[in-house]
């Protein structure tokens, strides 16, 4: 797999922010890859306090680097191939996966929706920023595609996976509310609506060969779509959080041998979970 590139800002996009790339029409599985981008629209740079080298090395701790090939690869290993929601865009433009509102407890470090605080708590954006503008931009958007990629699952198949794609550093960085508890190998964040056991026991089955899997710590949790989150059992999910010392040299830099075989585990899970009805 390639370097990431160094770039830190891109145009800004006439296109979606995101990709939903198809796999097998009889999958029911939808790989969702919401943080491995490092691009940030030029407009969105201009907001941002940082330095460019200061934002690149933001990015080196805050992207999950090379998650979007892993799960490539793991698409084109699998039997049936599953769907691929792809964000183009850094969560540092917006997160995708937290709230937009007061239910997200990460704001209280500056790390909701719209980051205004760096990793390690420094100041990202400047005070009083207003976030509307970005979550009209882009978060909404993006909330709509998803949950259309669950609509389209749910149409086709009957039912719908959606495969959380994350990597997280070995050491906790100080944004991180839960960082005192075990940091395994491969974190397994569950939700007791949407995880049922026989995809939970399949992950840990696929990824039992990297020397230990562990449940919600230190990230807990799975993403759902909110117009089905709590409300629709035919929709599963499962966060799969990848230490990143696995595959590649911290904080950032080239995926090694691991993310081939990272991908490879990715795929099994795939598999699995296609064979279940």
């Amino acid at each position: 797999m390639n370097e990431t590139p160094r770039a830190t800002t891109a145009e800004t996009p006439r296109a979606p922010s995101f990709a939903l790339l198809p796999g097998a029409p009889d999958s029911p599985v939808l790989l969702h890859v919401p943080h491995s981008s490092r691009a940030v629209p030029a407009d969105v740079r201009a907001g941002i306090l940082l330095g460019d080298d200061e934002l690149a090395r933001e990015l080196d701790h805050i992207t999950d680097a090379h998650t979007a090939e892993i799960a490539a690869s793991a698409a084109a290993a699998a039997g049936a191939a599953p769907w691929r929601f792809v964000n183009r865009l850094s969560r540092l433009v917006v997160d995708p996966e937290r709230f937009p509102d007061e239910r997200e407890e990460m704001a209280a470090v500056g790390m909701g929706a719209v980051y205004t605080r760096t990793t390690h708590r420094a100041a990202l954006r400047p005070a009083g920023f207003d976030p509307a503008p970005l979550l009209d931009r882009y978060f909404t958007p993006y909330a709509r595609g998803m949950a259309e990629a669950v609509a389209g699952r749910l149409a086709a198949t009957g039912r719908a996976v959606v495969i959380d794609v994350h990597s997280y550093p070995g050491e906790p960085l100080p944004y991180e509310l839960h960082g005192d508890g075990p940091r395994p190998p491969v974190c397994l964040g569950t939700d007791a609506f949407h995880t049922p056991r026989a995809l939970l026991d399949a992950a840990r089955e696929a990824f039992g060969g990297f020397g230990g899997v562990g449940t919600d710590s230190p990230f807990a949790g799975t993403y759902v779509p909110l117009a089905y989150y709590g409300r629709d059992p035919r929709v599963h999910a499962l966060m799969v959080e990848m230490r990143r010392d696995l595959y590649v040299s911290e904080p950032g830099g080239a995926a090694g041998p691991g993310a081939a075989a990272l991908g490879a585990a990715l795929a099994n899970l795939v598999d699995a979970v296609s064979r279940t009805a």
